[in-house]
C-alpha cells in the first residue's frame, strides 16, 4: 500500500496541475472576499444564495468567525475545482493508457483506488491550507471596503481558522470522492466535470424549488452546511453523517467499477 501511495504522490506532484488547482483555489478565495465585503460596503441587502454560493451578512462579517467566513460563503466553488482536478487525475490513467500497466503490476486493484484517494486526500490538505491562508489576508486586506469594525477577529482566532479549516477539508473530501466516482465511471475527465458542474448550478437547483423538502438530502446543500458547521436547515452532526455517507458509496462504487471492469484491451 505505501509503494502505491508514493507511486501515486509521484505522478499527481505535476507542475501545471498543482499549479492550476492551487491557483483557481486562491482566485476563488479572494473573489469571494472582494464579493462579500463590497456588497456590506455599499449598504445593500444580502442576495439570497446562489449556486454554489451563500453570501453572510454584516453581522457575521463583524463577527469573530468573519476573518474566515469566505470559506464556507465559497464552499461549492473550492469544491467544484477539487472535483474537476481529482477528476482529471483519475481519468488521465485511462485516457494515457497508463492504468493498463498499473492494473498489471498491481493485482488488488482496490489498492489503486485505495492508494490513489490517499494521495489526493494529502494534496487536499494541502490546497485547504492554501485557501484558508489566502481567504485570511484576503479578508485582513479588503475589510476596509466594508467599513466595518473587526475588533472581534482575533476572539479565539486559532480555534476559529482551525474548526474553518476542518470542516472545509472535510467538505473537499467529499467533492473529490465524488469526482473520482464520476471519472472511474465515465473514463472522461470532461464528463465528469461537466455532470459535477451541470448538478451545482442546476440539477440541485432546480429540485430544491420543485420539492424544497428533498433539500437537506442533496449533495449540494449537505456539503454547503457541513462547510459553515451546520445552519438553519441542517444540522453539522446531520450533515456529517449525510456527507459520510456519500464517500463510502462513492469510494465502493468506484471501487467495485474499476475491480470488474475489463481493461485488457
Amino acid at each position: 500500500m505505501m509503494n502505491t501511495l508514493r507511486s501515486e504522490v509521484v505522478r499527481l506532484w505535476r507542475p501545471r496541475l498543482m499549479i492550476g488547482w492551487l491557483g483557481l483555489t486562491a482566485a476563488a478565495a479572494v473573489l469571494i472576499n472582494m464579493v462579500m465585503f463590497q456588497l456590506v460596503g455599499e449598504g445593500g441587502s444580502t442576495p439570497p444564495a446562489g449556486p454554489g454560493v451563500a453570501f453572510p451578512d454584516a453581522a457575521t462579517l463583524a463577527s469573530n468567525e468573519g476573518l474566515i467566513v469566505g470559506l464556507s460563503a465559497a464552499a461549492s466553488m473550492f469544491g467544484v475545482i477539487t472535483l474537476a482536478f481529482w477528476a482529471t487525475a483519475t481519468a488521465s490513467d485511462t485516457s494515457s493508457g497508463l492504468i493498463r500497466l498499473l492494473v498489471a503490476a498491481q493485482p488488488h486493484r482496490w489498492r489503486l483506488i485505495a492508494g490513489k484517494t490517499l494521495a489526493l486526500t494529502l494534496l487536499t490538505a494541502l490546497v485547504t491550507t492554501v485557501a484558508t491562508a489566502v481567504n485570511i489576508a484576503a479578508a485582513n486586506a479588503l475589510a476596509p471596503l466594508a467599513d466595518l469594525s473587526t475588533d472581534a477577529w482575533g476572539t479565539d482566532l486559532a480555534q476559529v481558522a482551525g474548526e474553518a479549516w476542518l470542516n472545509t477539508f472535510a467538505t473537499l473530501v467529499v467533492w473529490r470522492v465524488i469526482g473520482l466516482a464520476l471519472a472511474v465511471l465515465t473514463r472522461s475527465a470532461a464528463a465528469a466535470v461537466s455532470i459535477g458542474v451541470g448538478y451545482v448550478l442546476v440539477v440541485e437547483s432546480v429540485i430544491t424549488a420543485a420539492a424544497s423538502d428533498l433539500a437537506e438530502w442533496l449533495p449540494g446543500s449537505t456539503l454547503s452546511a457541513l462547510a459553515a458547521g451546520g445552519n438553519a436547515v441542517i444540522d453539522y452532526g446531520t450533515a456529517a453523517a449525510l456527507a459520510l455517507g456519500y464517500v463510502v458509496v462513492g469510494l465502493g462504487l468506484a471501487s467495485v467499477v474499476l475491480t470488474r471492469r475489463d481493461i485488457t484491451d
